[in-house]
Formats: C-alpha cells, sequence, structure tokens
C-alpha cells in the first residue's frame, strides 16, 4: 500500500522554487523539468516517464472555420483537424486581427492563448514550439535563441493577463466563451477528463468545440521525478499496465511504456487519434530557462 500526500504546483515551480523539504517526489508535465530540477539543485535520483498527453489547441466552432478559410487549420480525410503553426506564427508577426482579418466578432489581435509560460507547463511548451517554429522549424540552441526572444516576449506581452494553470484556462474557456477565449492552448487529455465529469455536455461540447492538433506538436510527457528512494515504489505502481490503461480509458493519457499501444476504441467519452504525429522535440533546458526568464 502507497499513501500518497500531494500538492498542486506548476510544473515550472516544481523544478525551480518549490519547497521539497519533505518530499519524497515531483511530477511535472514535462521532460524539460527534468534538466531544470538538476540545474536548479534538486536532488533528482532518477526519472521515470509515465504518461503523454500531446499539446493541441481548443477552438470555438467559427474560429475553427475561419482559421481553415485562411489556410492556418486543415481538415484530413479521417476527419481530424491540423493547424499550420507556420502560417500562424505568420498572421501574428503581420499584426493580423480578429474581427477585421478573421471576420469573427472578436475584439483584439488574432493570438492562440496560452498560460504564462514561466508559471505553467502547457504555456511553458507552446513558448518552446513557437521557438522552434520561429527558428525554421528545428529546436534553437543557447546561440539561436537570442534572435528569437523578442518575437517571444512580444506574442505573450500581447496577451495580458495568463492563467496559471492549464486547468483555469481550460475552465475559462469554456465559461467565458468565444470572445474571451477563441482558442487555447491545452492538452490533448483534458477533454477526455471534462467528459468524464461532465457527460451531459458531450453533444454540445462535440457541436461547439474543436480539437486541433498542431503540426508540428509537442508531446508533454510527465515524468516522475524520484528525490528520496522512497518515490521508486510510487513509480513502479504508476507503469502497472492495468493503471496505465485507466489512464487512457478515463483520462486520455497516452501511455509512457515502450510498446504499448493505446486503443480510441477504449476511451470512454472522447474520440481522440490512435496515433499522434509530425512531433518535434522541446528545445534543451538551457534554452526553456532562457525562455522563462525572457518572459517573467
Amino acid at each position: 500500500r502507497i499513501t500518497l500526500t500531494a500538492t498542486r504546483a506548476g510544473s515550472v515551480e516544481q523544478a525551480t522554487t518549490l519547497d521539497i523539504t519533505g518530499r519524497d517526489c515531483l511530477w511535472p508535465s514535462n521532460e524539460v523539468a527534468v534538466e531544470l530540477a538538476r540545474d536548479a539543485g534538486r536532488p533528482v535520483i532518477g526519472a521515470a516517464t509515465i504518461f503523454n498527453s500531446p499539446i493541441v489547441f481548443y477552438a470555438w466552432a467559427e474560429v475553427a472555420d475561419a482559421m481553415a478559410a485562411k489556410g492556418m487549420v486543415t481538415k484530413r480525410n479521417d476527419g481530424l483537424l491540423t493547424a499550420d503553426i507556420t502560417r500562424i506564427a505568420a498572421a501574428v508577426d503581420t499584426g493580423a486581427r480578429w474581427k477585421e482579418d478573421l471576420g469573427l466578432n472578436i475584439y483584439g489581435p488574432f493570438r492562440i492563448f496560452s498560460t504564462h509560460p514561466a508559471k505553467s507547463n502547457s504555456g511553458n511548451v507552446w513558448s518552446g514550439l513557437l521557438a522552434i517554429v520561429f527558428n525554421n522549424g528545428t529546436p534553437p540552441n543557447l546561440t539561436q535563441i537570442d534572435a528569437i526572444l523578442p518575437r517571444l516576449t512580444a506574442y505573450f506581452d500581447a496577451m495580458g493577463l495568463m492563467e496559471s494553470s492549464s486547468g483555469d484556462i481550460f475552465e475559462n474557456f469554456l465559461k467565458q466563451g468565444m470572445g474571451a477565449r477563441p482558442i487555447i492552448v491545452g492538452y490533448e487529455n483534458q477533454l477526455v477528463e471534462f467528459l468524464n465529469v461532465n457527460a451531459a455536455y458531450a453533444d454540445l461540447i462535440n457541436e461547439r468545440i474543436r480539437v486541433i492538433y498542431p503540426e508540428p506538436t509537442v508531446f508533454a510527457s510527465h515524468p516522475l521525478i524520484s528525490l528520496t528512494p522512497a518515490c521508486a515504489r510510487l513509480a513502479e505502481a504508476l507503469q502497472d499496465p492495468d493503471l496505465q490503461a485507466i489512464a487512457w480509458a478515463e483520462h486520455g493519457f497516452r501511455t509512457g511504456l515502450i510498446g504499448v499501444e493505446n486503443d480510441p476504441a477504449d476511451l470512454v467519452a472522447a474520440t481522440l487519434p490512435a496515433t499522434v504525429d509530425l512531433v518535434v522535440p522541446m528545445p534543451p533546458a538551457a534554452v526553456m530557462e532562457r525562455i522563462i526568464a525572457a518572459v517573467k
């Protein structure tokens, strides 16, 4: 038997500033956090990837349609919606606006809204993906990032107040509507979890919300970081195949185990693709630290 005492904290906070006195484990939402934790002097003795979830966009149907009309979103033959990140970045750079350029009754400049990249993992991963796009499709190194930082900081500065939690921005997206949050960055599994808890809203969500897969995208891996030997028991338990099957069927988390496949038919309340293609690696931890420092 394993008894857990959990404290909620953002991935970047866990890796860098959270008081870890008396803690056995950290469980952030990306692999970069492991290196950030080491660089911050955390006593990391091991890390095991437990779950994976790709970064996706959640958009209102009208927004997805307007972006498709501009060539930023494409519907594949299998019905999956994909987004061309290069075209999205170009629209941002040219100052496109929701109303004037996309024809939507939304105020302000065109943006994909995210959480704060210095506080929350989904925003942090989005900043890394943008850096890759701004670097012509390859993860920037420490020499290249300096030329990219002004574009990144301008992007996030234009968003104003940003949520510090991926759960909060997803909830605000649903509650505040298209005018406040036209399209957001989130995790693929968030829709699965929401529909499992709110099954009565399934038809409305499927009618009004679109899940769009960026091309390229980044996997948000969920590594369990061991700070003490006691964490090893939890890591072993979380990698149990039966638990991994529950994580996929009920929470939409793709397995972190090698050789195990996720069957979309097993999902309780959502439709997701069996695999996600065109995935790029995140920039190295040292580059992400530079990004975090620039956008704080």
